[in-house]
């Protein structure tokens, strides 16, 4: 039986593309009733002209209601306020201020539900130069220097995955539950502010730390290796494999009897972590001739019975089929051509599965407008445009 912390917890979300809908998603996934607000006709841009069968929109949206509405109609957004005695969250990621100019800005809603809970996601924040700019995932990216700590020096380049948007759902998930649980504590709702500039700084805290302790000079990619102690080497059969040592000795000398090269525990240039820091670069060539001269499978023998910390370089196919992987229950079994990830939690030592199918666009306008009002009134709604119900 899964253990849903949320459950009785209801959501308004006013959210488009990864942000606001990935941090929506987790609250859904831990029992939460997600309520997507969303435009009528097409919905949300994400669903990209096919309704939910999008897989971008079904990844950050299975399990929600979608409630589709004209919100710049005055019946519109009445109907939306009819929603809000009954709801503890309202997570939106619009510019900042539009949705305030919609009517349904902080004030206006907590005076429906005066706990609730307003959670904002933004670009650059409430305020500074940059508020209204447009930010998506790039931007996040570029502004918070994930494009040079993650690139060659002098060389920035763009990354395979949008880490700044999910981080900024990630943020915005975790500002919401302790906002809930604040409220638990006191009964008193919380306005709750994050942005893309703030999160991503919560991935590049280690490279800022690079940069003051490096006397001020800019870290990228190959800058954290020394002191680190991390190597990805080339087997004999052309998979990589990772090691990462850090400061221990422990881990260093372990390494050596998986080379069989203990002659390099006296080398003069590797005896300390200091030195091997300041020899990385002649340590690095050194190992790489080892291990291409074994295959992947001899190497992950070896290091495993020297307890050295490695991993094999895996891709997506790789991670989502490794038996760890499926150990864990992380991945759900393939639905439609997709798999979903479940939450990075278990509960009891069980993770919850991400409940449902992604909601086409209105299909749950009735029955939440019902909530409401009568059925001549939903009627009179849906046939203005007002309101929108999917089939």
């Amino acid at each position: 039986m899964q253990h849903l912390p949320l459950k009785g917890i209801r959501v308004l979300e006013f959210g488009g593309y990864i942000a606001a809908p990935y941090a929506s998603s987790m609250l859904c996934a831990l029992g939460a009733d997600v309520i997507k607000i969303e435009k009528t006709g097409d919905g949300e841009d994400f669903r990209r002209g096919v309704d939910n069968r999008s897989s971008y929109f079904i990844q950050y949206n299975a399990g929600k209601r979608s409630f589709a509405v004209d919100l710049k109609s005055p019946e519109g957004l009445e109907a939306v306020k009819a929603l809000l005695p009954s709801a503890d969250v309202v997570l939106e990621n619009m510019r900042p201020g539009k949705l305030a100019a919609l009517g349904l800005g902080e004030e206006e809603c907590r005076a429906k539900r005066p706990d609730l809970v307003y959670a904002s996601a933004s670009g650059f924040g409430d305020g500074g130069a940059l508020r209204s700019r447009p930010a998506y995932d790039t931007i996040g990216q570029a502004f918070g220097g994930l494009y040079t700590v993650l690139g060659e020096a002098g060389r920035p380049a763009l990354t395979g995955s949008c880490l700044a948007d999910l981080i900024t759902g990630v943020t915005a998930l975790t500002g919401v539950l302790a906002a809930l649980v604040g409220r638990a504590a006191t009964g008193n709702g919380q306005r709750v502010e994050t942005s893309m500039m703030e999160a991503v700084s919560t991935l590049t805290i280690d490279a800022m730390t690079q940069y003051f302790d490096n006397g001020h000079e800019d870290p990228a990619c190959g800058s954290r290796h020394p002191q680190a102690q991390n190597f990805c080497l080339k087997t004999a059969v052309g998979d990589d494999i990772a090691l990462h040592l850090s400061s221990s000795q422990k881990f260093w000398l372990a390494l050596l009897e998986a080379m069989d090269r203990a002659d390099l525990a006296d080398d003069p240039r590797f005896t300390t972590y200091n030195l091997r820091m300041e020899h990385y670069t002649e340590l690095v060539e050194i190992v790489e001739a080892e291990f291409v001269a074994r295959t992947s499978a001899e190497w992950e023998k070896r290091l495993t019975q020297a307890d050295v910390p490695f991993a094999p370089v895996l891709t997506m196919s790789g991670f989502i089929e490794h038996p760890q992987t499926q150990w864990l229950e992380l991945v759900e079994p393939e639905r439609d051509g997709l798999s979903l990830l479940r939450p990075p939690w278990r509960f009891d030592g069980t993770r919850p599965e991400r409940p449902g199918k992604a909601p086409l666009v209105g299909e749950h306008t009735w029955e939440l407008a019902s909530e409401v009002y009568d059925e001549a009134r939903v009627k009179a709604l849906l046939d203005s445009g007002v309101l929108f119900a999917g089939v």
